[in-house]
C-alpha cells in the first residue's frame, strides 16, 4: 500500500459510516492487512487498531455504529473534524482561512463538491492522497497540533477512532503527544441562551424565575393641537 492509498483509507474511516461505507469496510480491512513493502514501519499496534475499527464498523449494529460516530465527532468542539474550528472557533478569521485552503486545493487540481468544507479532515486527507509523498507529509505536518488535540480528546473518550488520528500523525511524521485540553462545557451549557441584559435587572426587572415588578405609568394628557 502506498501513501496515497493509506491516506484514502484514513479519510474513509473518518467519514460518516453510512451503508455504502460500511459495506466497503471488508475491502478497507483487506487493504490494511496488505500494508508492507511501501510502509514497513507502520507501528503494528496502530495497524491492529485500524483493523479492529474496520471490523467494528463493518459488522456492528448499523444504528449503534452511526450513533457512536455522531456522539464522537458532533458532540463537542474537542473532537471536531473541522480543523479550523480548533484554531479560529467562530471568529471571522475562519472564513478567509477556508478560502485560502480551498484555493490550495484548486491550484493542485482538486475541486470541492457541493456542501464540502475544505477544513474537514477527511477532505484534507483526500487532498494529501493526490500529492507526492513529501508534499503530503509536509501538508499534514502543518496540522500536527490540531491532530494531536483531536487524538488526545479521542483517547480521553476511549474512542477506537483515536487509532485513525495516531495513523495520520505517523503519516505526517509528527510525534503523538498527550496535550492538556481545557475543560469542555456540556452541550446544555453550550446551547443555553444567555440572560438578555443580565435579566434586565438594571432596568428594574428581576432575574428569570423571580417575581417581576409591574410599573403603572399614567398617560400624559395630549397638548392642544398635538397629533393623536
Amino acid at each position: 500500500m502506498k501513501h496515497r492509498d493509506f491516506c484514502r483509507v484514513l479519510a474513509a474511516l473518518l467519514s460518516y459510516p453510512d451503508q455504502r461505507l460500511r459495506t466497503a469496510m471488508a475491502e478497507l480491512g483487506d487493504a490494511l492487512s496488505d500494508v508492507r513493502g511501501d510502509m514497513p514501519q507502520l507501528p503494528a499496534l496502530i495497524k491492529d487498531q485500524l483493523l479492529a475499527l474496520t471490523q467494528n464498523l463493518g459488522q456492528g449494529d448499523p444504528y449503534e455504529v452511526e450513533e457512536r460516530y455522531v456522539q464522537c465527532f458532533d458532540r463537542g468542539r474537542a473532537t471536531s473534524l473541522y480543523m479550523f474550528e480548533h484554531v479560529h472557533g467562530d471568529s471571522r478569521d475562519r472564513g478567509p482561512a477556508m478560502v485560502d485552503l480551498a484555493q490550495t486545493y484548486e491550484q493542485a487540481g482538486m475541486f470541492l463538491g457541493d456542501g464540502e468544507l475544505p477544513d474537514y479532515l477527511p477532505v484534507a486527507l483526500e487532498f494529501a492522497s493526490t500529492q507526492p509523498e513529501r508534499v503530503a507529509r509536509d501538508f499534514l505536518s502543518e496540522m500536527g497540533h490540531i491532530l494531536n488535540t483531536i487524538h488526545t480528546a479521542l483517547v480521553e473518550r476511549e474512542s477506537p477512532y483515536a487509532a485513525v488520528l495516531a495513523a495520520t500523525l505517523w503519516l505526517a511524521g509528527v510525534p503523538v503527544q498527550a496535550l492538556v485540553l481545557p475543560k469542555e462545557e456540556s452541550m446544555d451549557e453550550a446551547w443555553q441562551e444567555p440572560d438578555a441584559f443580565g435579566g434586565c435587572s438594571s432596568e428594574g426587572q428581576a432575574k428569570p424565575d423571580q417575581p417581576q415588578p409591574i410599573h403603572i405609568v399614567r398617560n400624559a394628557k395630549p397638548r392642544p393641537g398635538a397629533a393623536a
